[in-house]
């Protein structure tokens, strides 16, 4: 176990930016194992099932559940519960931080309990709700499975709690590896029950591998020595007070931006059977760009910003403009790449078995929409994080309200003429109006602007951006992606291609001496593994 005196958070020092981006690359090591098991999980999904109603009804069924977890789990327990805890660990120590982490434990336990017992008895009318388009016999079979699926709900929020311990000691590598445990359980589940697979196989790997992520967290922190056995919540405790108030209005807006996947799944329950097990592929293929860097950075912003002084606007501004800045550094030339090679990323990992030409062509016009939205839900999601450590609630749930407005305005008046793309890219427009709403709250908070987007820095990252891009056009017109080609072949082309853009870009980027790349070439040095 840490001893209590050790340095808190495990850090080593350095500035606040460069210490984010050390966590946010240690976060990526680990996302990336993670992250690419999700890929294969859904490659033997995807070869098992293909495109059918029936995966439809298990998706309706997931997604139900999995918004409770995002909801509850990773989206307002963060919110509430890292700020205070971070305040609490700098301010007053190891012990007084682990008493309030052992009474949220008991707090979320009881809460979530009851949010499962409520989500497994009204599991039908969730359904009626979120795909009115299905038949009596397919509602019925995703009612049973949002039900079975509900219990979730439980192991995930327990490990989020952990996770949000870990994040706050500065131990990224555990809580990112950790869904890599639960896409190895699920993988070795489903195959197990090969060639006779059902959905109900499929629910059962779910759960287990929730349980197997939830485990290795608990122990983790209780390693760390943060031990979260629940004890009795002191309602005196003004710390937990404070999480409990922060937790109802950020869960209220929270609750609004988990609406986005139910919008879409409602459009798309209209258009052809395979329209919602479409967008999922497509969905599947983009978590591996948001984890290795939206999510990375975003989950290693938000403890940064909780233990910077709240006083100071002008140190808060900078490093929220600069982790931005980082942000789209990352994140804009994966957005190139997908929109640019997104069908034959589709077809390298999902054209086989009952993965079909429509579902080829379906998955890849989505994950097309979905690439040209990723720069603006990577600045959406540490934004969202500005404003909970700000303390602005109201803000975050404008902000929501916002996404979610756009995404079924948009995706109602797309999906007429572009079906499935349509949707796709009505969740991209989306997140473009609220990162701008979320941008414009946090400026005036702060008493000045982001200064975001000033003309040298847009040039200067426009220049390798732009660079790639020639570079990618010029190697697709001497190599084709050899669609008839076997494995390795094709897996050769995505290799070269890679390392031609990244080559590139990074040759240009360090020509023209961007400040990103130093931050990234310092803390490559120093990132370690950081457990």
């Amino acid at each position: 176990m840490v001893s209590p005196d050790r340095t808190v958070g495990g850090s080593s020092g350095g500035s606040p930016m460069s210490r984010m981006v050390r966590n946010a690359l240690r976060m990526t090591v680990g996302t990336l194992a993670s992250r690419v098991l999700g890929l294969v999980r859904e490659m033997i999904t995807a070869a098992v099932f293909g495109a059918t109603r029936q995966l439809d009804s298990f998706y309706v069924a997931y997604t139900l559940a999995n918004l409770a977890r995002q909801l509850l789990a990773e989206g307002a327990l963060s919110a509430a519960f890292v700020p205070v805890f971070s305040r609490v660990l700098k301010d007053r120590g190891r012990e007084e931080a682990a008493r309030l982490a052992r009474q949220a434990s008991a707090v979320l336990m009881a809460g979530t309990m009851l949010v499962v017992l409520l989500g497994m008895a009204g599991a039908g009318l969730l359904v009626r709700v979120m795909a009115p388009g299905f038949s009596p016999e397919d509602r019925l079979i995703a009612s049973r499975l949002t039900a079975a699926l509900f219990p979730f709900l439980m192991f995930m929020s327990l490990g989020a709690l952990a996770m949000g311990v870990l994040n706050s000691l500065d131990r990224f590598f555990v809580p990112a590896v950790a869904p890599a445990l639960s896409n190895l359980v699920f993988i070795v589940c489903v195959w197990s029950f090969y060639p006779t697979v059902t959905v109900w196989h499929v629910v059962a790997a779910v759960l287990m591998g929730g349980l197997s992520q939830m485990v290795l967290q608990w122990v983790w922190s209780y390693r760390c020595g943060i031990p979260l056995s629940p004890s009795r919540p002191d309602m005196g405790n003004s710390d937990l007070r404070r999480m409990m108030r922060l937790f109802l209005p950020y869960a209220a807006g929270l609750s609004l931006n988990q609406l986005n996947p139910v919008v879409s799944r409602f459009l798309a329950s209209y258009l052809e059977g395979g329209a919602i097990s479409a967008l999922n592929y497509a969905d599947r293929v983009l978590q591996l760009p948001l984890g290795l860097f939206v999510v990375a950075i975003a989950q290693a912003v938000l403890p940064a910003l909780s233990r910077l002084d709240p006083w100071d606007r002008e140190g808060f501004r900078v490093f929220l403009r600069d982790s931005l800045r980082f942000n789209l550094f990352a994140v804009l030339p994966v957005s190139l790449g997908l929109v640019m090679f997104a069908r034959p990323v589709t077809h390298l990992i999902f054209f086989r078995g009952a993965f079909g030409q429509w579902a080829l062509d379906a998955t890849s016009g989505a994950l097309r929409m979905y690439g040209v939205g990723l720069a603006f839900m990577s600045c959406n999601a540490i934004v969202m994080r500005a404003l909970y450590a700000r303390g602005l609630a109201r803000g975050a749930m404008t902000v929501t309200a916002v996404t979610v407005l756009c995404n079924l305005a948009f995706g109602y008046l797309l999906m007429a003429r572009f079906s499935y793309s349509g949707l796709a890219l009505g969740t991209s427009l989306a997140f473009l109006a609220a990162s701008m709403t979320g941008m414009a709250m946090v400026s005036r908070d702060l008493g000045a602007p982001l200064g975001m987007f000033e003309l040298k820095w847009v040039l200067r990252q426009g220049i390798p951006l732009a660079s790639m891009g020639a570079a990618l056009v010029g190697f697709s017109s001497i190599w084709s992606y050899p669609y008839g080609g076997a494995l390795g072949g094709r897996l050769c082309w995505f290799a070269l291609c890679g390392l031609t853009a990244l080559g590139v870009y990074l040759g240009v980027a360090l020509g023209i001496g961007m400040e990103e790349l130093k931050w990234l070439k310092l803390r490559g040095r120093r990132v370690g593994t950081g457990v």
